[in-house]
């Protein structure tokens, strides 16, 4: 069978890993991206490990981003990306992934798509065609290239690099254009087995939905492979997560909210408590300020999503909704997820009639250049 080159980047950006492509370099009819991305990735695949693409078997590992030419004119770059399906055709380019917008502004300097800085720092002013909305991204320089040694640390990730800045300005309403889509600050869904259950919608970033882990049993500090072995669980999530999807407009009813697997999102939060991280290490009520457990495409993740987190932040700041009842923190949120701790801010004002508005979400992330080259796909009918 024909197979065909395209130029590549493999990179990771926070604690995702995806293939970076140049617009230029695809198609420019965009209906033609879809079989090339899930060729690359290797989906669908029913043994959900992607081995014959460059997928790693799990939501954080699947993913495709686009970088180009910015269309708007407060923006250097635009980036669109795809979150692709690891069993399924699925690809979705409703929402973005914040961690893997921590790439975008590196990707964008070392390709040529942006002008060098003449000091040390790089700022970088990423247009998400996913949810039309900015990020700036703020990053040291050494050389004309990301620098290649730092002092943060993100858990998550082993060993320390250079910090990378992100400020997601007006976060609110990404998708659905409201930052509280419902208009309420928390909704009662009527769920089958559960009764009524209550959540907050947020559409800050990437839209969240957020429940008090009671109300699904749980005590907050569960690992992911605990929370993938519990089938019961699994299916009350998805079910809330429908209910909400159509509630907030993001789907016209549950059979398409159902086939929407990538959002909303959908986390359930708890206050400061004890528990332990995926490496091992002990977390004290201490350490954090609000504990939150996310899934997206049915897979709880190992590390709370930045966009996720941004969207938290904003929900925690937002008067009457779940998040901000567990959390009382008053300057920068700090999140405890299975891999550790995140730490984020976010501002929320009254705006136009008193409707809280959210003025920006910032989160600090690291990045770095894997692979360059091409990747190859087999040709397509």
């Amino acid at each position: 069978m024909e197979t065909n080159r395209l130029r590549a980047v493999f990179m990771r950006g926070g604690t995702s890993k995806a293939v970076m492509f140049r617009r230029d370099d695809l198609p420019r009819d965009e209906k033609a991206w879809d079989p090339i991305f899930l060729e690359v990735m290797g989906s669908p695949d029913p043994n959900g490990r992607q081995l014959d693409g460059m997928g790693g078997g799990i939501s954080s590992l699947s993913k495709i981003c686009v970088i180009g030419k910015p269309s708007r004119p407060d923006a250097d770059v635009d980036y669109t990306f795809a979150q692709i399906g690891v069993r399924d055709t699925f690809v979705d380019y409703g929402a973005n992934c914040g961690n893997m917008s921590s790439a975008v502004g590196p990707f964008a300097l070392e390709e040529g798509l942006v002008t060098a800085p003449a000091g040390g720092e790089a700022i970088v002013r990423i247009h998400n065609t996913n949810t039309s909305k900015i990020i700036v991204a703020r990053f040291p320089v050494e050389d004309g290239k990301l620098a290649a040694q730092g002092d943060i640390e993100i858990d998550g990730v082993a060993g320390k690099a250079a910090p990378i800045r992100l400020e997601f300005l007006e976060p609110g309403g990404a998708r659905t254009g409201k930052l509280l889509p419902t208009g309420r600050a928390f909704d009662v869904f009527q769920i089958d087995g559960l009764g009524s259950v209550k959540a907050s919608c947020i559409d800050a970033a990437n839209p969240c939905v957020f429940l008090d882990v009671r109300a699904v049993g749980k005590a907050g500090d569960e690992l992911p492979e605990a929370l993938e072995s519990d089938a019961a669980f699994l299916k009350r999530m998805e079910d809330i997560r429908c209910a909400a999807s159509v509630a907030m407009g993001i789907a016209a009813d549950i059979g398409e909210a159902r086939r929407m697997t990538g959002i909303p999102k959908i986390a359930m939060v708890s206050g400061p408590r004890a528990g332990r991280a995926l490496s091992g290490r002990e977390l004290k009520a201490a350490d954090a300020d609000i504990w939150v457990r996310m899934i997206s495409v049915g897979q709880p993740h190992r590390a709370v999503p930045i966009t996720g987190a941004i969207c938290l932040a904003v929900a925690a700041r937002v008067p009457g909704s779940l998040p901000a009842g567990l959390c009382d923190a008053t300057g920068p949120i700090r999140i405890a997820h299975p891999s550790g701790v995140t730490l984020v801010d976010a501002r929320v004002v009254a705006g136009e009639g008193g409707a809280a508005k959210a003025e920006f979400g910032a989160v600090y992330r690291t990045a770095r250049r894997l692979f360059e080259g091409n990747v190859i796909y087999r040709a397509l009918a």
